[in-house]
């Protein structure tokens, strides 16, 4: 059975955050050969394991950070169960810290199989409470702002951390980590033919 897998966007989202995950969990095949030339296109002939879509607040139109455009799959009204959440960062996240419909939304996936932000998408999982005594990576830039929102969330310099809660660092470290995710899932060698695939070399956390 597929995993589903949501990825909240919103206006001002960090494109990279949330498109790099995308190409890494739409590129995953299930195959236990190690990826050639030769049974490349038999391997793709198959689907990946996930089901991804994304999610935005009220409005099926997001304008990304830089301009471009994006066409969500659903709101938060509509949105349909899935185990794997996804909170990107970017500059739009300052605004929504204090957003209630946002953050309440956050609350309510908490249970949920995985939950894992990409840079700055931690400040919204530290306002919603999930960050309290965990380890946690973000940008660089945004450190502070999270050590202010959760005291006790433990803040680490490495690329990616995988707590209770996953977050990485900032911007390109999500296809690392959504690497390892793979990994996690699926197997190092799934991982390892996702990685070749894309011609991502994963950075060690």
């Amino acid at each position: 059975m597929k995993k589903n897998l949501g990825i909240f966007i919103f206006d001002d989202v960090e494109i990279l955050d949330f498109t790099g995950p995308y190409e890494v969990f739409s590129a995953t095949r299930l195959s236990k050969k190690v990826l050639n030339k030769k049974n490349i296109k038999d391997i793709y002939k198959t689907e990946s394991p996930f089901n991804i879509f994304t999610i935005s607040e009220s409005k099926k139109n997001v304008t990304t950070k830089g301009g471009l455009k994006v066409s969500c799959d659903y709101i938060f009204f509509d949105d349909p169960t899935f185990d794997i959440l996804l909170i990107p960062g970017g500059i739009g996240t300052r605004k929504l810290i204090n957003n209630k419909n946002v953050i309440s939304w956050i609350k309510k996936k908490k249970d949920i199989e995985l939950i894992f932000s990409v840079c700055t998408g931690s400040l919204l999982l530290a306002a919603a409470g999930l960050l309290r005594n965990q380890k946690a990576a973000t940008h660089w830039s945004a450190e502070s702002l999270l050590k202010r929102i959760s005291p006790s969330t433990r803040i680490t310099r490495k690329r990616y951390i995988m707590d209770n809660i996953y977050s990485s660092a900032g911007v390109s470290s999500g296809i690392d980590l959504s690497l390892k995710i793979v990994e996690k899932y699926f197997g190092k060698r799934v991982a390892d033919n996702t990685s070749k695939y894309i011609e991502y070399k994963i950075t060690k956390e």
